[in-house]
């Protein structure tokens, strides 16, 4: 139905599409509450399968998704980064979540500039988004690290249509010009 699904590497970092031994540890990322604190809380085992199901089936349906972040020193799933596009979504983003013992190693750039790069080279995407809650530094932090900017409140879908969150992103030409001259190639495998 779609090409083949990409596998990423990095310096240190393989992202791929979830597999069913990503579970448990997406479901202690889910559960943990600094984690969760600013996209959409904690939750329970049985609705982190949903939402697993659902990266995994937007892989299917849309050719892309958030892909497993893996530790390439221990082969451990770190967290989720990647192209992303549900019913409604104010542009083509690419998100970021990094498990809490994984946090501040620079995973989530790292991860993010593979995804951003494979979203312009094999999706053809125009432009990147971020969407950040405006009290959540730490992803204010990485978007600002990849050369986004904030572009004002944004609107999300219902049921999150309440939610306040500002929307940060770059065109494809920009992001272009701030990575030309070498780390532009997004390290796609067959």
């Amino acid at each position: 139905m779609h090409q083949k699904t990409p596998i990423l590497e990095t310096g240190r970092l393989l992202l791929r599409p979830p597999e069913p031994e990503d579970f448990d540890a997406f479901a202690e990322y889910m559960a943990d509450e600094e984690s969760m604190r600013h996209i959409g809380g904690v939750q329970a085992r049985s609705a982190a399968w949903r939402g697993f199901c659902q990266l995994a089936g937007a892989w299917y349906l849309q050719g892309f998704s958030m892909f497993s972040v893996i530790s390439k020193a221990d082969g451990r799933w770190i967290g989720r980064v990647g192209p992303w596009k549900p019913e409604g979504w104010p542009g083509t983003e690419v998100g970021w979540g990094i498990a809490r013992a994984y946090c501040n190693k620079g995973y989530a750039t790292e991860a993010a500039i593979a995804s951003i790069n494979w979203a312009f080279e094999s999706l053809g995407w125009d432009e990147v988004i971020h969407v950040i809650k405006p009290e959540n530094q730490a992803s204010v932090a990485v978007a600002r690290r990849l050369g986004s900017r904030n572009r004002g409140r944004g609107q999300l879908p219902p049921p999150y249509q309440d939610s306040v969150v500002e929307i940060w992103g770059q065109t494809r030409k920009e992001w272009e010009a701030r990575h030309a001259g070498g780390q532009r190639r997004s390290g796609l495998q067959p």
